[in-house]
């Protein structure tokens, strides 16, 4: 496994982050659990969560998944850089959702009883509240931060204008402010190269794309479907012929590289500038095993302009749009 810094901070992480999404709905208890240490014996040291992680499950319950997983000891804590989110409804009553002084304190403690930990080493706000000025938002983020409850603050979901805003409230007080932006990136989806990756970087925050396959349209669909192992339908499937030639194209490329297509989209992830790691979000032991190859894959400059071909990017603003 390769490590680097998270954003402008002295924190070393892993190149690849294990989602825990999946743990509970998609992922039975003893599954999530065989998944995450297998992630720690291959050097994975960052796992990233949220509150409202738990579906059908309910709100909460892959918290507390990672909480048992914690409790069973042999330095699991220890050896995991904690990342989670608050932001969602997880509750019908008002305060119970967003970003306001009250839910912020109320929210990092249950997060703390679920995972049970007595701090989270990232604790990241799920969503922008255009509601809750920032001068309340820091100032609560920095109560549990002199409490011992956090160490660093990222966002999610965020633009590039609420990146800097966030950063010139944070400098106002002294207050280091964001450390990191998760944002959907893709080789299909990559707005955020116009303003948001630009603001990140520009500020140090390091960037943990999630949904790296898009929803599993970079992960070989063309292939499997030939091969008849897997069918889709409904969203999925009028993904797949929206965007047939190109992802024909795609999988044409990965074969003509040697390596699965799922890999390819992590490594050119872990090529792109401020892109700290990409959250992998395996529901099998089989699948992060996949995952774990793409660190080591190195894409040329002739792949990666092919793959420019392919899934066209975009100029960092105001190119993006004019001259």
């Amino acid at each position: 496994m390769h490590y680097t810094h998270l954003g402008r901070t002295g924190l070393r992480v892993s190149r690849l982050c294990l989602g825990t999404m999946n743990f509970g709905p998609e992922t039975d208890e003893p599954t999530s659990f065989k998944i995450m240490d297998r992630a720690h014996e291959a050097g994975i040291n960052f796992f990233d969560s949220a509150n409202v992680y738990g579906r059908s499950q309910g709100r909460g319950a892959t918290e507390e998944i990672v909480g048992r997983w914690f409790a069973q000891g042999g330095e699991r804590r220890e050896r995991t850089v904690l990342a989670t989110k608050l932001y969602g409804d997880m509750g019908e009553w008002p305060n119970e959702g967003r970003l306001s002084a009250l839910n912020i304190r109320r929210a990092c403690d249950a997060s703390l009883r679920r995972l049970q930990t007595d701090y989270i080493d990232l604790y990241q706000m799920h969503h922008i509240d255009r509601g809750t000025p920032w001068e309340e938002i820091w100032e609560a983020m920095e109560v549990l931060r002199l409490q011992g409850k956090i160490l660093y603050v990222g966002s999610s979901n965020f633009a590039g204008w609420h990146i800097a805003k966030a950063q010139a409230a944070a400098a106002e007080r002294h207050f280091m402010g964001l450390v990191s932006e998760q944002s959907i990136y893709n080789l299909i989806s990559r707005k955020v190269e116009m303003e948001t990756l630009p603001a990140a970087a520009d500020y140090g925050l390091g960037v943990i794309p999630w949904s790296p396959l898009q929803g599993g349209l970079l992960g070989g669909v063309v292939r499997k479907e030939r091969e008849g192992s897997r069918r889709h339908q409904g969203r999925a499937a009028a993904d797949i012929e929206a965007r047939r030639p190109q992802l024909e194209q795609w999988e044409d490329l990965c074969a003509e590289l040697g390596h699965e297509p799922a890999t390819v989209a992590l490594a050119w992830l872990l090529s792109r500038p401020a892109v700290t790691a990409p959250i992998i979000g395996p529901r099998t032991p089989d699948q992060l095993e996949g995952a774990l190859d793409a660190v080591e894959v190195t894409l040329d400059d002739d792949t990666l302009g092919r793959l420019d071909a392919i899934f066209p990017g975009y100029k960092t603003s105001p190119e993006a749009y004019a001259w």
